[in-house]
């Protein structure tokens, strides 16, 4: 049985930078929404499990980035700094007069933590979860990176495809048993749609653009990420799992050194969750949310 919202999300469609983004929204048509930006692979529909645990009146809306979820593939492929653009184009249309609020996970998290410190002032808060950015790269790594992109491609990846979503989410379990069952279903229903020519009579196919799978051929400068974060003047909330099995980092270390670069940081840990936090533990993440709002706004000097 798969999860029923609480909070029936609407989806609208938005040309972001020549390219239709879905946009999964809560609540009531506002120009000051809190703007949820998900992780790798994941989409904006799967917020859902937050967004039935924060307050009824907030109002929410997710977008889907380029070649992820519902929103349309880039042609020309995928580069990191695109979705700062993406992020700005979306944020003067969904919240166009003040400070934006905005709660990413992972990748999300990373592209607004970078984002915070490129254009300080444009965030009100930012809650950060799981989003450590990248282990540093060596110069002399790059011939072999090149490389390894140019065989890439020459043979494209595939699309994932599953006999069905049961068969997806059961998966899904498998990597991640923290995960309830309810829930897994319904992230694999949101992640994945009919196959276009079927091999049985369930085949589904994940939504997102499989080019997302080639390795990036630039390589990752984190002093060049750290140098964007030491700018960052909104608050920012470090939300991070503290179950630690099977990681190949160590989430506590990786959050300590961000204490660093950003002079308002503030960290907390979710006990029981792991990497999906916003999966696994939402009501936990939404006490923090909530909590770490009202003291950002109890804090901010009144208008005059």
């Amino acid at each position: 049985m798969t999860y029923l919202p609480i909070r029936p999300p609407r989806h609208e469609e938005l040309s972001v930078r020549g390219l239709r983004h879905r946009v999964t929204l809560w609540g009531g048509r506002t120009r000051t929404p809190v703007v949820l930006l998900h992780g790798f692979q994941d989409c904006g529909a799967t917020w859902q499990f937050l967004a039935d645990r924060l307050p009824p009146d907030w109002s929410l809306a997710a977008p889907d980035w380029r070649g992820f979820g519902h929103s349309e593939w880039a042609p020309g492929g995928y580069w990191f700094p695109d979705y700062f653009a993406d992020l700005e184009a979306l944020l003067d249309m969904l919240v166009p007069d003040m400070p934006a609020r905005i709660i990413g996970h992972s990748m999300g998290a990373n592209v607004a933590q970078i984002y915070a410190g490129v254009r300080p002032g444009r965030l009100a808060w930012l809650v950060n979860v799981e989003g450590f950015g990248l282990p540093s790269t060596a110069p002399q790594e790059a011939p072999a990176r090149y490389a390894r992109w140019l065989d890439e491609l020459r043979q494209p990846p595939r699309e994932g495809r599953y006999r069905s979503v049961a068969q997806l989410a059961g998966y899904l379990r498998s990597k991640n048993p923290r995960l309830l069952p309810d829930r897994a279903e319904f992230v694999a229903g949101a992640w994945t749609r009919p196959a276009p020519t079927p091999s049985g009579p369930a085949d589904v196919e994940l939504l997102f653009d499989p080019r997302h799978r080639l390795v990036n051929p630039i390589l990752y400068r984190r002093a060049e990420a750290e140098a964007c974060w030491r700018r960052t003047t909104a608050p920012v909330l470090l939300v991070r799992g503290d179950a630690e099995a099977s990681r190949s980092y160590d989430a506590r270390t990786a959050a300590e050194d961000m204490r660093a670069y950003i002079r308002n940081l503030e960290i907390v840990a979710v006990t029981g969750a792991g990497h999906m936090v916003h999966h696994e533990e939402p009501e936990a993440l939404a006490r923090h949310v909530v909590e770490f709002d009202r003291v950002c706004r109890s804090s901010t000097p009144p208008s005059v």
